[in-house]
C-alpha cells in the first residue's frame, strides 16, 4: 500500500469511511466486521468515524464501538489511525443537528475515548461549524484537548479557507487535516484543497465517489471517468480515487464502504497511475 502523511503519522493512501456501517440502511454487524477486516487485510491504516454515526437515539457512538471491536479482533488493528469527530448530533428522527460548544466537544471526546478504548484519540476533528458558537471557541476546545493529551492530533471538517487559516492559527500551527466533501459532483472544495496543499495539511475528501446512493452511477453520470476506466480495465470508481490522489500529495480519500469487495476495489486505486493527459481530462469534467 502506498502511504501519505497526516501530521507525523504515515497512513495508507486510501482510507475507509465507516459511516455506511452505522446509519440508515446499514448492514448487519457480521458484514460490517468483514468489511473492516477486509480493509485492514488490504493495507488500510486510516479509518474515519464519528460519534454521530449512528441510527437510533440511544446508540450514540455505534460506529466507534464497531470499529473498536473490529480492530481488537484483527492482528493489524494496532497499526490503524482512527480519526473520529465531535460536534454533530442525531436526535433519532433521521436529522443531523449541531453542538459546537466547548463543553459538548470535551464531553464528546471523553465518551469517544471510552468507546475506542484508548488513552488518546489519534485524530480528533471538529465535525461541522455551529452558527450558534463562535468558531474560535469550538477550535479552542480542540487546542485544550491537544494540550491535555486527550488527542494526539487535531483536524476540522466542512471548513472554508478562512476557517482553515483561523483554526491553524488557534492551534498554533498544529492543524493536521481538513475533511471536506469533494467528488466529481461536488467540486466547490477545490480552494480548500489548494490551501491544504500550500500549507502541507492533509485533505480528506468525504463522499469522494458521490455518496452512498450515487457512487454506483459515477461512470454513467461522468463519461470521462467511464472512458478512462475502460482503457485501464478498472472501475470508474477506482479511476476517481486515483484522480484525487494525483491532484496533490496531501489528498487522502476516505471512500465509504459496507462490503468487503467495495473497499478492496477502492484500495486498488493507490496502484493505478493516470497520465498527465488523463488527469487534465478529469479535471475538466
Amino acid at each position: 500500500m502506498h502511504i501519505r502523511r497526516i501530521g507525523d503519522i504515515d497512513v495508507s493512501a486510501i482510507g475507509l469511511g465507516a459511516m455506511p456501517m452505522s446509519i440508515e440502511g446499514r448492514p448487519d454487524e457480521a458484514r460490517s466486521l468483514a468489511t473492516l477486516h477486509a480493509a485492514l487485510d488490504a493495507g488500510v491504516t486510516l479509518v474515519d468515524t464519528a460519534d454521530a454515526y449512528h441510527r437510533d437515539v440511544h446508540e450514540v457512538g455505534h460506529n466507534e464501538t464497531l470499529i473498536a471491536k473490529a480492530l481488537a479482533s484483527h492482528d493489524r488493528g494496532g497499526d490503524v489511525l482512527v480519526a473520529t469527530k465531535g460536534g454533530h448530533l442525531r436526535p433519532g428522527d433521521g436529522s443531523w443537528t449541531l453542538d459546537g460548544s466547548p463543553r459538548h466537544l470535551k464531553e464528546a471526546c471523553e465518551a469517544s475515548l471510552r468507546r475506542l478504548g484508548v488513552e488518546a484519540i489519534g485524530l480528533y476533528q471538529f465535525h461541522r461549524p455551529d452558527p450558534k458558537v463562535p468558531y474560535a471557541e469550538s477550535v479552542g476546545a480542540l487546542r485544550e484537548l491537544l494540550d491535555e493529551g486527550k488527542i494526539r492530533m487535531a483536524g476540522i471538517s466542512n471548513a472554508d479557507p478562512e476557517q482553515i487559516r483561523e483554526a491553524n492559527g488557534i492551534l498554533g500551527g498544529r492543524l493536521v487535516s481538513v475533511q471536506n466533501q469533494f467528488s466529481p459532483a461536488f467540486r466547490s472544495s477545490e480552494p480548500e484543497l489548494r490551501l491544504c496543499d500550500e500549507l502541507g495539511i492533509a485533505f480528506l475528501p468525504w463522499s469522494p465517489l458521490g455518496g452512498i446512493t450515487r457512487a454506483g452511477e459515477l461512470g454513467s453520470s461522468y463519461a470521462p471517468f467511464a472512458r478512462i476506466a475502460e482503457r485501464h480495465g478498472v472501475s470508474p470508481q477506482r479511476v476517481c480515487l486515483a484522480w484525487m490522489l494525483a491532484k496533490s500529495p496531501v489528498v487522502v480519500p476516505i471512500p465509504g464502504a459496507s462490503r468487503p469487495e467495495t473497499i478492496r476495489d477502492s484500495v486498488a486505486a493507490a496502484d493505478l497511475t493516470l497520465t498527465t493527459e488523463e488527469v487534465a481530462e478529469l479535471d475538466a469534467v
